[in-house]
């Protein structure tokens, strides 16, 4: 593949704001009715050990198996998003419980839409079933695509004062009248639960400061790595795509677990020459199968964020979904790597309840 090959230097907002919540409905005479949800309590014990670099509970519980995959040449292991983000959401059902019962203190997660997108109106809906699967409380507000952006600051500075909302997320992408910074910046820094606050960025980006939330997606891929046991420390790390949402935080997270990062953009001269060299690669930029198996350094660690749909006759949908990795060939060269769907996506939701809890559990002085 050539190395002139376009590449956006954007995350996919399906991975990135695959995150969920009660409905409310606007109607268009302006009137908003807003309805609480409460999810049910599915409790598995187990011990909540300090977190170790802004994850839950990641070094107390074992690392879970790596299965192989198998038939053909295919060498690499398969890093199950979907298993660790399922336990992740076991550990949050136990500790929202524990709270429950020793303050009485429920954490609360707002999400505001503005419009009426059939993808932004499906993440939100994951975003409500998910906080209804740990017991967090959900608030949605809907509001019509012609909304001004002061009715959505209206309602951001209605939860930033709403004591029982801990965590407000604002879905986008907005309508193109809005200026999507000016409505992110009105978000309460101590809610701002997707972490893209510029003084929460600045915060990560500074030795010796600490954020208070980390962007999801990023935090999903560093747990991942966490919680296989990939050695970060001292690694070449590389990161495709340079978004505010994935690769920016996500090259800023390497920097601090030590590894020596580099990172490849639409701009960048043969890339492949400097991914070749990385022992971890995270791809978040939005072009299906752009990284080919002779690119990766024989047993590097994939972790791809891409989640694209390509023509597919044989698919009842007339289309699949793959990653900015070629799967199929980085299996026959990586020695860990994330499927798509199945790897990244169920982390980011399960990232976004991890920080509804630390939000909550901060507020309440909670340990």
């Amino acid at each position: 593949m050539s190395s002139s090959l376009l590449f956006l230097d954007s995350s996919t907002s399906t991975a990135s704001h695959l995150l969920p919540f009660s409905r409310i409905t606007t109607p268009f005479n302006g009137a908003v009715s807003l309805r609480r949800s409460v999810g049910p309590l599915n409790v598995r014990p187990f011990v909540l050990s300090p977190l170790r670099t802004l994850s839950v509970n990641s070094s107390n519980n074992p690392s879970p198996v790596i299965n192989d995959k198998s038939g053909g040449e295919a060498s690499a292991k398969i890093i199950d998003g979907k298993m660790v983000a399922k336990q992740i959401r076991d550990e949050i059902t136990a500790e929202v419980l524990k709270m429950k019962e020793a303050i009485g203190i429920v954490p609360g997660l707002a999400v505001i839409l503005v419009g009426d997108r059939k993808d932004s109106a499906t993440y939100v809906r994951n975003k409500k079933k998910a906080c209804e699967s740990v017991g967090i409380n959900s608030f949605e507000v809907r509001l019509p695509e012609d909304s001004t952006e002061q009715e959505v600051i209206k309602f951001i500075s209605e939860f930033n004062n709403d004591p029982s909302v801990h965590g407000i997320l604002v879905q986008l992408p907005l309508p193109s009248h809005m200026d999507e910074q000016n409505v992110l910046n009105a978000v309460d820094i101590e809610k701002d639960v997707d972490g893209f606050h510029p003084l929460n960025i600045g915060r990560l980006a500074m030795r010796g400061r600490d954020p208070l939330f980390v962007p999801c997606t990023p935090k999903g891929c560093i747990e991942l790595l966490h919680r296989y046991d990939v050695e970060i420390k001292g690694k070449r790390a590389v990161v495709i795509g340079r978004s505010n949402i994935v690769g920016m935080p996500a090259a800023l997270l390497l920097q601090r677990e030590d590894a020596t990062v580099s990172i490849v953009h639409s701009r960048t001269k043969n890339p492949e020459e400097i991914i070749k060299h990385a022992d971890i690669i995270i791809s978040a930029v939005g072009q299906p199968n752009m990284v080919r198996g002779s690119w990766l350094k024989p047993g590097a660690v994939v972790i791809d964020v891409g989640i694209n749909p390509v023509e597919d006759a044989n698919s009842p949908r007339g289309y699949k979904l793959v990653g900015d990795v070629c799967y199929e060939e980085a299996c026959k060269v990586a020695s860990a790597v994330t499927p798509v769907p199945g790897g990244v996506g169920p982390m980011t939701i399960a990232m976004l309840l991890s920080n509804t809890l630390s939000s909550a559990k901060r507020t309440h002085n909670f340990q």
